[in-house]
């Protein structure tokens, strides 16, 4: 066999085992949640100085909804409200006229967007002498009971953070807004309350949590140096000693990007902050006294992101390695790859599955459940170049995510998918050829990324038109 079919092989099945180690995990995480009861926790009716901050940058459609709804928020203690605003468009004045005529609401301008989102926070902690800060982003709309179920948890001495459960506003929008919420419902149900419930470190997901100032300060504050602040000041908490309470009863909702482009440029964020924090924090949790467990779910958890361009190199390398192994009539080795593909396959599924159950939803619809597996293909192109980023960048710009509020869809800049296209285009052909030549368990793999591709294709080409 020459030298480049060897290789050629090898980083196929390379690729391809380590995307069925990530699959896999996910059933670890459905496992440890189904077998780890929520843990007992201290409370308390003791309600210290909070602070809730609202960090906002050019926001005008969703900015009355959110301050409105944080001033019924109740709260038996002293309560401060700080509008963070950096915006530069009307924003602004809509805040100015929404708290006209609320003493406890303080809006402040920086004047600049310095550090982005974790510069306003630490600004705004700066500002208040509070025990307690709870953020809420723009899209968000807590109910009035919200601080009244989670600060109780603070009565232990031992906690720094409290995370609630995101909920959606705008779910049955769209099939994209209903898989986006697939996903994190699964996200939260299953693998925030898995790593919590289970001693492993989980993270606050960047709003609908507390803070206690003294597990900030002790873990080094807000930085910018990575896009996700939140993953970041989360693992440098716990690993200080910090520990975190999630709460799955405690729905927090908020709105879903409802376009292909936002939703595109929140998953980049994401993930290239995901990749940074790998970076910055991997080397000292895996040398740090820890248990195993924590290390290894740690790994697992700032890594995962990884999957993207592992599924966009098998992309590439998928057609060109079945064609070898027709030439050398190694057939037998597809049962490897439909073995690996139901396993990978089944394993996210299932965790899908589980989401919905955890979350008390109702059970997936068909199409849905269709859907999930191939929009995950077909962002990979974009959120590949995320990875790739994130191995290399420190930082990076903070690109807002469009909000529609309860307005029509926001137009939104969008690139022409041409590698998505290609691709969709070229496993087309790959289906039609392997069909003809009844290389009948290639299909399966073909299909899903055929349909992966041409799923974001068509989504940004119709986003293109409006």
């Amino acid at each position: 066999m020459p030298l480049a079919e060897l290789a050629v092989l090898t980083l196929y099945y390379l690729v391809l085992g380590l995307l069925a180690v990530y699959s896999v995990h996910r059933l670890h995480l459905v496992r440890l949640r189904r077998r780890t009861a929520e843990p007992a926790r201290i409370t308390a009716q003791h309600f210290p100085k909070l602070a809730v901050q609202l960090p906002l940058y050019n926001e005008p459609r969703v900015t009355a909804r959110l301050i409105d709804a944080v001033a019924r928020l109740e709260y038996p203690g002293e309560l401060e409200i700080q509008v963070l605003d950096d915006s530069t468009d009307e924003t602004s004045a809509i805040v100015a006229a929404c708290i006209d005529s609320k003493s406890h609401i303080t809006h402040i301008r920086r004047g600049s967007r310095d550090g982005y989102k974790a510069g306003a926070l630490a600004h705004g902690m700066s500002l208040s002498d509070a025990e307690l800060f709870a953020v809420f982003d723009a899209d968000f709309v807590p109910p009035p009971d919200t601080l009244l179920r989670m600060v109780p948890y603070f009565a232990d001495a031992k906690v720094g953070m409290v995370q609630a459960r995101w909920t959606h506003l705008n779910r049955e929008r769209s099939l994209l807004t209903r898989v986006q919420a697939i996903y994190l419902d699964a996200h939260f149900a299953v693998e925030s309350a898995a790593r919590n419930f289970g001693r492993r470190f989980f993270n606050f997901n960047g709003t609908a949590g507390i803070w206690r100032r003294a597990a900030i300060e002790e873990a080094g504050g807000w930085s910018a140096s990575t896009l996700t602040e939140d993953l970041d000041l989360s693992y440098r908490a716990q690993l200080k000693g910090w520990e975190f309470v999630f709460l799955p009863d405690v729905e927090v909702p908020a709105e879903l990007p409802a376009g292909l482009g936002g939703f595109q440029q929140q998953q980049h964020r994401w993930t290239k902050g995901s990749i940074q924090t790998a970076r910055k924090l991997l080397p000292s949790i895996l040398r740090g006294d820890l248990p195993g467990s924590v290390k290894t779910e740690a790994l697992f958890h700032l890594t995962n992101n990884v999957a993207y361009l592992l599924t966009f190199l098998l992309a590439l390398l998928m057609v060109p390695s079945m064609r070898i192994r027709i030439a050398h009539g190694w057939l037998a080795t597809y049962i490897v790859d439909a073995v690996l593909f139901v396993v990978s396959t089944g394993s996210v599924l299932l965790f899908y599955v589980e989401g919905q159950r955890w979350a008390k939803r109702p059970r997936l619809t068909l199409r849905e459940l269709l859907a999930v597996l191939p929009v995950g293909v077909g962002m990979s192109v974009r959120n590949a170049s995320a990875v790739v980023e994130g191995l290399v960048q420190r930082g990076g710009h903070f690109r807002r995510t469009p909000k529609s509020g309860d307005g029509p869809l926001i137009h939104e800049r969008i690139r022409l998918p041409l590698i998505e296209l290609t691709l969709s285009l070229f496993f087309v052909a790959a289906v039609v050829f392997f069909a003809t030549e009844q290389r009948w368990l290639a299909l399966p793999f073909l299909m899903l990324f055929a349909s992966g591709y041409a799923s974001i294709s068509l989504l940004s080409i119709s986003s293109l038109k409006t």
